[in-house]
């Protein structure tokens, strides 16, 4: 596997490495995704759909943050999250919602739009909501089956390879 020079910079920086697995810490940031969810919703509730997508990646970040916490794994880039997604733990379908969620975020929270309508419709803000729940369900029932000996794997590779 070819490394990443993207990835092997953060590991210079220290922003990428291999910690202890904590199922404490992992759980924690499953708290804070359901914080998220619930704060996009509110958002989403007041017409202020642009922070509902915000918080709606911030969930889904926050439990990818939580899978990466339970192997053992720490990633302070969001764009490196992304990649480990995709290339270590092989999640490609996960990669991609991350991937489009991540750029609706930056999009709606460092671009403005022209007069006084949000960059986002409610039906968009809706169906992001929706399907941030459904990534974060899905993520959490793959967080509950990974194994010890899949752990170890991806901890092994991500050494070898990252």
């Amino acid at each position: 596997m070819k490394k990443s020079s993207f990835l092997n910079k953060l590991k210079k920086e220290d922003s990428l490495k291999i910690v202890e697995p904590s199922e404490e810490i992992s759980e924690s940031y499953l708290i804070k995704s359901d914080k998220c969810i619930q704060v996009a919703k509110l958002a989403y509730d007041a017409g202020i759909y642009e922070n509902a997508v915000s918080e709606a990646y911030y969930s889904v970040y926050n439990t990818v943050m939580s899978l990466f916490f339970k192997c053992g794994i720490k990633c302070e880039n969001h764009s490196g999250a992304i990649i480990l997604i995709k290339k270590l733990f092989q999640l490609k379908n996960f990669y991609s919602i991350f991937s489009e969620f991540k750029k609706d975020r930056i999009d709606n929270q460092y671009y403005i739009s022209i007069g006084s309508t949000e960059p986002i419709d409610k039906d968009k803000c809706s169906e992001r909501i929706k399907t941030a729940q459904r990534f974060n369900a899905e993520l959490r029932a793959y967080i509950k089956r990974i194994t010890i000996q899949e752990i170890s794997s991806l901890r092994k590779n991500f050494e070898e390879n990252y």
